[in-house]
């Protein structure tokens, strides 16, 4: 993400300030919903599903204002990827995963998509990644076993966050 927005900083001011905006939303939301998920396990509609059209219309104007209408395309199509792969996972096995996870994904599919769709498989991948390591730390400490519940959507959003800094695009 850093590299499109030094992109749009020379394209277009608006382009800029508007993927900017989107960036530093999608850092606050990660914060809040990572702080309620791992207390309550839950990722509530109120900050998740205002942030459709949030996000939504400030990556529009961005990619509009840049002149890259086809980022907007990949990340309608990022968004719908990734709710359909969650909903399918949450389809085979509800207990694995709440329905907030499957409304979160399209969200972040939304962020990935804008950038591309490597960013999309590999946001997505790296989600399920750091989930695993965190099950595993919890293992290894003793502090859980394999059947534990843990929060997954700080995961979710730390890999889609480490795909968007760390990926160019």
């Amino acid at each position: 993400m850093v590299t499109r927005l030094m992109d749009m900083w020379e394209s277009s001011l608006v382009a800029f300030l508007c993927a900017l905006a989107a960036c530093l939303y999608l850092l606050w939301l990660a914060v809040v919903l990572s702080i309620v998920d791992i207390r309550t396990h839950t990722l509530p509609n109120r900050y998740v599903l205002p942030a459709y059209p949030i996000a939504g219309v400030l990556l529009l104007v961005a990619a509009l204002a840049a002149g890259n209408p086809q980022h907007v395309l990949s990340a309608v199509g990022g968004a719908a990827a990734l709710a359909a792969l969650y909903w399918l996972l949450w389809f085979a096995y509800p207990a694995g995963m709440g329905f907030g996870d499957v409304k979160l994904a399209g969200v972040l599919g939304l962020f990935l998509g804008f950038l591309g769709w490597q960013h999309v498989l590999l946001g997505a991948a790296a989600g399920f990644i750091v989930g695993g390591l965190w099950g595993l730390a919890l293992i290894v400490s003793g502090r859980g076993t394999a059947k534990s519940a843990i929060p997954f959507g700080p995961s979710m959003l730390a890999g889609a966050l480490a795909t968007m800094l760390l990926l160019p695009g």
